[in-house]
């Protein structure tokens, strides 16, 4: 989920907390868990600062090893355990407990993203991307927002969100059902489905959705259960050329394919160099693929400028590839 999103789960699950009756009886306990509920909620996002790195290493990066299962358990201790220096008459168990419960929040609701995480380490490398809730969900931001303010009003904060996560696991299991009907229909319709993956958007009724059969893709778009093809494209594998083969040896395209489940490639050749260019099909948005990898390429194969990510205009792609001949 989005930084917002975290942060008002964060205060939620510190409300909640009021209904272990060590925290209602324990105001310091109260104060250090709810340290520990807005800080558990953000951390497993310390690898964001990767980016200031680059975009290669970013991609490769977020939500890997800091949302995997050893990370969970390191969230936990180490972040209650700094907060009980500051705290130190308070009761460890119950601060480590609601602290705990936060990071794993965090990573929790994080799987549901058509991003995704990869949650499951050590025990594979996967993305666990299940693609039904969107990376910002309004109807979850503001249900916690409510929350809140109920909560400043004078309402039982404990009561409050335990009522409020009740209402939202309901939202969860609506649209779990919603795209698992969209995914029998595309099964029912195609033949030699390999992979369906869905990317809500921020509108309810609207979804993304990229078809992987044996011989094409298919990308499209949901809208109130009515499904759409917009593009269609032959499956090509890569070719064994040296060309393909350095390219593929660049940071930024390595990065690229450890993310991207669902993608095309094309190779351009111009006067001065070859570009090499994989578009992933999860993210078409106002009939442009923005999620892209780029490697030019000179005669002798060797590489001239690449770069990976989200781009809006071919302008700025080439203003990115500022190493590429005129």
């Amino acid at each position: 989920m989005d930084t917002g999103t975290h942060t008002v789960m964060g205060v939620a699950l510190g409300g909640l907390a009021t209904l272990d009756p060590a925290v209602q009886q324990d105001p310091m306990l109260f104060n250090a868990v709810f340290v520990g509920t807005m800080i558990g909620s953000q951390a497993p996002d310390l690898d964001t600062v990767l980016k200031l790195r680059n975009n290669a290493v970013y991609i490769r990066n977020h939500r890997g090893i800091t949302h995997s299962i050893p990370a969970i358990l390191l969230w936990g201790i180490g972040l209650s355990g700094g907060i009980f220096a500051f705290y130190p008459q308070v009761d460890f168990f119950h601060l480590w407990l609601w602290t705990f419960l936060a990071v794993i929040l965090h990573v929790l609701v994080d799987v549901f993203n058509a991003y995704g995480t990869q949650a499951y380490r050590p025990f594979t490398k996967r993305w666990v991307a299940y693609g039904f809730i969107n990376t910002f969900d309004p109807y979850i931001f503001l249900l916690h927002v409510v929350g809140i303010i109920a909560w400043l009003l004078g309402a039982n904060p404990g009561y409050t969100f335990l009522i409020l996560y009740f209402v939202i696991i309901l939202y969860y299991l609506k649209r779990y059902f919603d795209k698992r009907q969209m995914v029998k229909e595309i099964q029912n319709y195609y033949t030699n489905v390999e992979q369906i993956v869905t990317s809500p958007t921020i509108r309810h009724n609207i979804w993304r959705i990229a078809i992987t059969t044996r011989d094409h893709f298919y990308v499209g778009r949901a809208e109130n259960g009515h499904i759409e093809i917009i593009d269609q494209f032959y499956r090509k594998p890569l070719p064994d050329i040296p060309l393909m083969d350095k390219a593929i040896q660049d940071e930024n395209l390595a990065a690229f394919l450890s993310f991207s489940p669902v993608y095309r490639w094309e190779v351009d050749e111009f006067d001065d160099y070859t570009e090499v260019r994989f578009i992933d099909l999860r993210y078409r948005s106002k009939g442009r693929y923005p999620f892209v990898a780029v490697v030019t390429l000179d005669d002798d194969h060797n590489i001239l400028s690449s770069y990976t990510g989200w781009i809006f205009s071919e302008e700025k792609l080439q203003k990115k590839l500022d190493a590429v001949p005129t």
